[in-house]
């Protein structure tokens, strides 16, 4: 039996990219709250990687009000359920330009299990090559470019790469390469 049980559940918010619901629990004592889960698809993160060079996007994060670097990521519009590597190959066009000619499965991630459902799957993108960015309207504001791998380690020292998905991919990564 799980700790906590699910009562009943409303949606409170929707729109083309997550439902927000808030479900009355009960837990394992008896006594009763609330969640508020987000529920969001599966996104893809995708980490374009020429054996040196890792190519990053840097986007306005409106939540934080902060421009950060991250690796290229994202869930399909309308809340649709893609296949991982159709979604990992689509937003690494869409957001970069690069067509990769090897995509390799690392993992998965649970992006903020505390708040939403939504999973993540990892892929390295090998065999690069450059095409044109199909950005969304959202995306407008996006830069990419290439960084050793030495500087990206930098980045994430000094505080210039702070996302959770990009880091847990790049762990995922050095994990595949430790075999």
């Amino acid at each position: 039996m799980d700790p906590v049980q699910r009562v009943s559940s409303r949606e409170v918010y929707r729109n083309d990219w997550m439902t927000v619901r808030e479900d009355a629990v009960r837990r394992l004592d008896g006594s009763e709250g609330i969640y508020a889960v987000v529920d969001k698809p599966t996104c893809a993160v995708i980490i374009p990687f020429d054996g040196a060079w890792f190519h990053l996007v840097e986007q306005f994060r409106y939540p934080l009000g902060q421009r950060r670097w991250e690796f290229p990521m994202g869930t399909a519009p309308n809340r649709a359920d893609v296949p991982p590597l159709e979604l990992a190959a689509r937003e690494l066009r869409e957001e970069t330009g690069l067509i990769a000619g090897s995509m390799t499965d690392l993992g998965r991630t649970d992006v903020a299990p505390g708040i939403s459902s939504q999973r993540g799957r990892v892929f390295l993108a090998t065999d690069l090559t450059q095409g044109e960015a199909q950005r969304e309207v959202e995306e407008q504001d996006m830069r990419t470019a290439w960084f050793e791998l030495d500087e990206f380690e930098k980045m994430i020292v000094t505080g210039d790469i702070t996302d959770a998905q990009t880091l847990a991919a790049y762990t995922l990564l050095l994990m595949h390469e430790r075999g």
